[in-house]
């Protein structure tokens, strides 16, 4: 096969008049079509070819064969050894049928790139279609997409047009075979094959092609991911199809990059459904299924957003209603009640009512609606990975994937592999030889990965206990800042507590503090996910799912569970409080507000979890902004003047093996922060479902106008991600029932309305959850530097958050039966609560099957009309050849006949 290389205009325009054909032959070093005559030899080719004056195409410069691939490459120091390497490459790959046509560096507007663009014609696509079992249309399908809705005019402004949400026919489909070219519906060869088909053809060739001569044993110098990591090559890639704000001039070009960005990728459409079919077309059907499941998951947070919604209200309404809060700020009950210090000598005593806005504020959350809502999560979380695999069925079904296994793409052997293990082992399977990691050194490569993830896990502790000790320290600091009436905050004391300082100061530093180990991090389980060696591509992505999440897990999660399940349990009592590191360290443990730690359990939840998400949007779309807009701006106006379709997909962003498992990964935190402790924030979903709006357009966006287009690739599901939503979503009903129980005043509450409140009503609660001590008996070190300021006749003992008897019992300071009775109520509250949700969360789970019933009607009935359809046609090829074989026998004896006749007449 010939190779044609493309020169400067003035250079083509000689060529085609054919007036300095040796010429044009030599600048090209022999590889260039120097006459007519020799055009005419190449197919595809038409009778003159012109230069095209719009450079914007998808076509080689005959505009008949389509570019399916694009390799660019640059002269450098080992100019010489590449070349080499590039030459055996692009020979190797003529063999294997494909046409290759390059574009020199003159032609390119730095002057200094070389673009070989790649064609994959009919014999190839069909040889490759057949080995990878791809799925073509036989018969147009009778199975209309779905049925009429009640009430369907209610959802057209939510509707894309028909030719955008279902680009291409339904057709039933069966596995390519070559021989049979005449069993499917092909009516073109040209357009049979879609582009993202083709693309990924080519690149399973381009995997596996050598780049070695026939004489050699170079075995591992094979594929263009080795040929991109030692630079012979600078990018590989398919090509868009067209600008994205403009459709192509080409007819026979599909513009579909255009339509994306029309009916998907602007924020405008985000009220629009996605056009999930053509996503699928242009892009394949892994980044299809990410586009689904996020969709989905969208849409069901908008449920889970309203009832979170409608408890918060709730809350709001019955603000007036809330009777400890009137009691803690009522001047003769709540400014009469002196509490005893919150850390040891900067810390005062403290009237109760100084806590009155932040007891309103807990209330916000902390109220009987939250109960309700907990337990809606956790039938929700079911209700929400159960129809996503109904979801997930009918995408499997109507993307042709129901009987598709993933070794094609996924199970094959990483060039990695292949390249560093050094040792073979004959394949009992294919009887081949094949490259293998010894188990000596597979177990001390494991050893060192999960020594290397327990140390980063430590160090997240270690920084969580570093942000503890913060929170202990400089409590003692704001409490004798805000409280000093000697100071000018003052002005803001009454609005900000101690406690509110701490948490939002320490819930900011640790949020810092998680961006960092985050970033450095995902860095390190790169390399020793590298560093192991897998074997295959799945099993790569596998155990970097594992150690990823692992990590993501202990680092944003790790600081809410010490809120929630650690701070204010392990405190002590006046004269026997609890440290940190013992009492040499006067770090003393942290007491909750009166009003409870689920305020700042949402504190800390929402500075964590809106940062996040701020910062995730700022990296996604504000950052390749401000780095592109300088060249969007010069490049929009009539690039095609001025650079080639490759040279515009040239410059964008290559997206990566990994480009979706970081999409994958911010959402599962995610869902990590709005299931595992959205009874603290039950206007987690509704920030969630903002976000997600935001984040499917700039995805979208970054896909069609940011990033190269990749290469087409098959995905059933979500793959492990499936399996961690589903362990998250057990953990979450545990957690609720822990918060609500622990962390919530929810419980006692109860306990006293129903067992010790003598009115029947919440009046004298707080009274009754605050124990009594007497100053007198507080040591020295624990006492206020202060204490003068406090002391008159009325003021002899100190209140403090716990169950114990007062001083003067015979069992003074030790836990009353309210205290057991309480833990035992939260104890049965726990088991109650996961118990139900669990058996309705199965239940349900249970009810809803996991393929639709129409879907599996729908797949029994393909599979009966393919298995029909193929007989009747092989009967009808059988009677073709019966027939033809019947007329040759008897053309045959006919002859004979002949022959005997005439050799008879001979002898008479």
């Amino acid at each position: 096969m010939r190779r044609i290389t493309g020169k400067a205009k003035d250079e083509t325009l000689i060529e085609l008049q054919g007036t300095n054909d040796s010429l044009a032959g030599d600048e090209n070093g022999g590889n260039g079509v120097n006459s007519l005559s020799e055009r005419e030899t190449l197919p595809g080719h038409t009778e003159t070819e012109k230069l095209q004056p719009n450079k914007d195409t998808v076509f080689f410069r005959d505009g008949v064969r389509r570019i399916d691939f694009v390799l660019s490459y640059v002269d450098d120091k080992d100019g010489e050894k590449k070349q080499e390497r590039r030459r055996e490459f692009e020979a190797n790959l003529e063999k294997a049928g494909l046409e290759l046509e390059t574009e020199d560096k003159s032609d390119s507007k730095d002057q200094k790139t070389y673009f070989l663009k790649i064609h994959a014609p009919w014999d190839v696509l069909a040889t490759y279609a057949d080995v990878l079992k791809i799925k073509v249309p036989f018969k147009a399908s009778d199975i209309p997409h779905g049925k009429d809705v009640p009430l369907e005019w209610l959802s057209h402004p939510f509707r894309l047009p028909e030719h955008i949400m279902y680009p291409q026919p339904d057709y039933f489909t069966f596995p390519f075979d070559k021989r049979k070219t005449d069993f499917f519906l092909i009516n073109d060869k040209e357009t049979f094959f879609p582009p993202s088909t083709r693309n990924r053809i080519v690149y399973y060739i381009l995997a596996r092609c050598p780049y070695y001569k026939d004489g050699r044993q170079d075995r591992d110098k094979t594929g263009i991911k080795r040929l991109l990591s030692n630079g012979t090559y600078t990018a590989a890639f398919p090509l868009h199809d067209c600008r994205y704000w403009k459709r192509a001039r080409d007819a026979e070009c599909e513009s579909e990059r255009f339509n994306l960005y029309t009916h998907w990728a602007r924020f405008l459409c985000f009220y629009k459904e996605q056009p999930l079919n053509l996503i699928r077309k242009y892009y394949g059907e892994k980044i299809g299924i990410y586009f689904a499941w996020l969709g989905f998951y969208t849409e069901m947070l908008f449920f889970a957003a309203v009832m979170g919604f409608i408890c918060f209200t709730y809350g709001v309404l019955s603000y007036d209603d809330n009777i400890s809060s009137k009691e803690i700020c009522d001047a003769s009950i709540g400014g009469s009640i002196v509490m005893c210090p919150l850390c040891d000598k900067k810390c005062s005593f403290w009237k109760l009512n100084s806590t009155c806005l932040s007891s309103w504020q807990s209330h916000l959350f902390d109220n009987e609606g939250t109960v309700f809502f907990a337990i809606f999560m956790g039938i929700w979380v079911t209700l929400f990975l159960e129809f996503w695999k109904r979801r997930q069925a009918r995408l499997e079904y109507e993307w042709d994937l129901v009987d598709f296994e993933e070794e094609q793409q996924q199970l094959q052997i990483r060039p990695e592999f292949e390249i560093r293990c050094t040792n073979r082992r004959l394949n009992k399977i294919t009887q081949e030889m094949e490259p293998y990691l010894p188990t000596t050194s597979k177990c001390a490569r494991f050893c060192l990965s999960a020594t290397t993830v327990i140390f980063w896990i430590s160090l997240i502790l270690a920084c969580i206990i570093g942000v503890i000790a913060y929170r202990l320290a400089v409590y003692a600091a704001f409490a004798s800042i805000i409280k000093n009436p000697m100071r000018k905050i003052q002005v803001v004391g009454r609005f900000i507590t101690p406690q509110l300082a701490t948490s939002v100061t320490a819930s900011c530093i640790n949020f810092v503090i998680i961006m960092i180990l985050n970033f450095f991090y995902e860095r390190v389980a790169v390399w020793i996910t590298d560093m192991e060696i897998p074997k295959t591509h799945l099993e790569y992505e596998n155990r970097l799912t594992m150690k990823m999440f692992l990590f993501q897990f202990v680092n944003y999660y790790s600081s809410c569970f010490y809120v929630a399940f650690f701070k204010g349990k392990f405190v002590g009592f006046p004269g026997e409080y609890s440290y940190m590191f013992g009492k040499w360290s006067k770090l003393r443990n942290e007491e909750c507000d009166p009003g409870g730690c689920l305020i700042e359990l949402t504190t800390q939840l929402v500075i964590v979890m809106a940062g996040k998400q701020l910062w995730g949007n700022i990296q996604e779309a504000l950052l390749p902004l401000m780095r592109n807009w300088w060249s969007s701006r010069r490049g929009r106006h009539h690039p095609e003047n001025h650079c080639s379709r490759w040279e515009q997909d040239n410059v964008l962003q290559n997206f990566g093996q990994l480009g979706l498992f970081y999409e994958y990964l911010e959402m599962v935190v995610q869902f990590g922060f709005i299931t595992l402790f959205v009874a603290s924030f039950p206007l987690a979903p509704l920030l969630a479902l903002f976000n997600n709006i935001l984040e499917i357009r700039v995805d979208a966006w970054k896909f069609t106008t940011q990033f190269r287009r990749p290469v087409a690739s098959k995905a059933r599901n979500i793959g492990a991600w499936q399996e961690i939503l589903n362990a998250v979503a057990i953990l979450s009903v545990v957690t609720n029932a822990f918060i609500m129980a622990f962390t919530s005043d929810m419980i006692p509450r109860m306990v006293y309305l129903y067992a010790y409140s003598k009115e029947g009503s919440m009046w004298g609660y707080v009274n009754n959850s605050l124990s009594v001590y007497n100053i007198s008996q507080i040591p020295d070190p624990n006492m206020p530097e202060e204490q003068a300021y406090w002391f008159d006749n009325s003021t002899a003992n100190c209140r403090y958050r716990d169950y114990r008897y007062p001083p003067g019992h015979h069992r003074e300071y030790t836990h009353t039966m309210q205290f057991w009775h309480i833990l035992a109520a939260k104890m049965a509250f726990i088991i109650t609560m996961e118990h139900v949700v669990f058996v309705v969360k199965f239940f349900v789970a249970w009810m809803i099957p996991d393929v639709p019933s129409d879907v599996k009607a729908r797949i029994k009935r393909e599979r009966y009309l393919i298995q029909e359809y193929l007989h009747n046609y092989e009967v009808e090829r059988l009677k073709l050849q019966l027939s033809a074989s019947f007329v040759t026998e008897a053309f045959t004896e006919m002859s004979t006949e002949l022959d005997k006749h005439e050799v008879l007449s001979e002898c008479l």
